[in-house]
């Protein structure tokens, strides 16, 4: 059974930094696109960052520049590192592996990045 499992949120001020990591397991995973999402209280989840299989990157405009998703392959980890964070970028964020092919997502329990000073 596929499973991830995110870490990394906290508290930080604006400017401040944090790295986001995402645990895959219970699966091969070569065919998948691995994203992150978010989700800010009284709103719909929105795709943050997300990598294909290929390696192809995009990102949300409003990250772009701030943002950069990687993953290592052979820890079937995901990361999100997040620069010159913002009060807007407070959310949870989610991790998401979806299957190129099946299209079947998966999806982690989420992580609470705060932004306030």
């Amino acid at each position: 059974q596929v499973q991830l499992v995110e870490s990394g949120g906290g508290s930080v001020q604006p400017g401040g930094s944090l790295r986001l990591s995402c645990a895959a397991s219970g699966g091969i995973f070569r065919i998948y696109t691995r994203g992150w999402y978010r989700q800010a209280p009284g709103k719909q989840p929105e795709l943050v960052a997300a990598i294909t299989s290929a390696g192809r990157t995009n990102y949300a405009d409003s990250v772009k520049g701030r943002f950069t998703i990687s993953r290592d392959s052979a820890k079937n980890t995901l990361y999100l590192q997040m620069n010159s964070l913002k009060p807007e970028d407070t959310a949870v964020y989610l991790c998401n592996f979806r299957n190129e092919v099946t299209t079947r997502d998966y999806w982690g329990q989420g992580t609470q990045v705060t932004v306030s000073s």
